[in-house]
């Protein structure tokens, strides 16, 4: 599968590649991994996928919580953070697979603290700290995916 490597300098870049991103999928569910430390950018590009989507209240990370919905008319977001996830086996409480259902858009940081328990991603996304700059790398995972990547490259 292909990779996508972008250069960020600032947060409003960062908010723009999940504005692309979600234009990039409109109309189709996906699952997107975010991995990265603390501070990397991923509620940013969540919170430019929601404003693409015209959400225009709070986004912060459901670092407690774990899961935050957002509903639209067409569609319904899913944003997972597993940072603080203690045991996995928790999700199975929670009615984790009733989220990652077909036409359901999934942005799930710090997955790898769920690996197990979650679907195969479609595309991942690593952020990567380096000085001032913020390193994006997309990585395609699923047929999906590979579409979401040549949009963007088209754009």
């Amino acid at each position: 599968m292909s990779q996508l490597i972008l250069s960020i300098t600032h947060p409003q870049a960062m908010e723009n590649i999940g504005r692309q991103l979600y234009e990039a999928c409109r109309g189709r569910g996906i699952i997107l991994y975010l991995k990265g430390n603390l501070g990397a950018g991923k509620t940013t590009l969540v919170r430019g996928f929601l404003r693409a989507m015209s959400f225009h209240g709070n986004v912060k990370s459901p670092t407690y919580t774990l899961v935050e919905p957002y509903e639209f008319l067409d569609a319904t977001v899913y944003h997972f953070d597993f940072y603080r996830l203690n045991a996995p086996a928790e999700l199975e409480y929670m009615g984790i697979r009733d989220y990652f259902l077909s036409g359901n858009y999934c942005l799930v940081e710090w997955p790898e603290k769920a690996s197990s328990y979650l679907p195969e991603s479609d595309l991942q996304i690593d952020f990567n700290i380096l000085d001032d700059i913020r390193k994006v790398t997309l990585n395609a995972v699923s047929k999906k995916g590979e579409d979401v990547l040549q949009k963007l490259r088209a754009e």
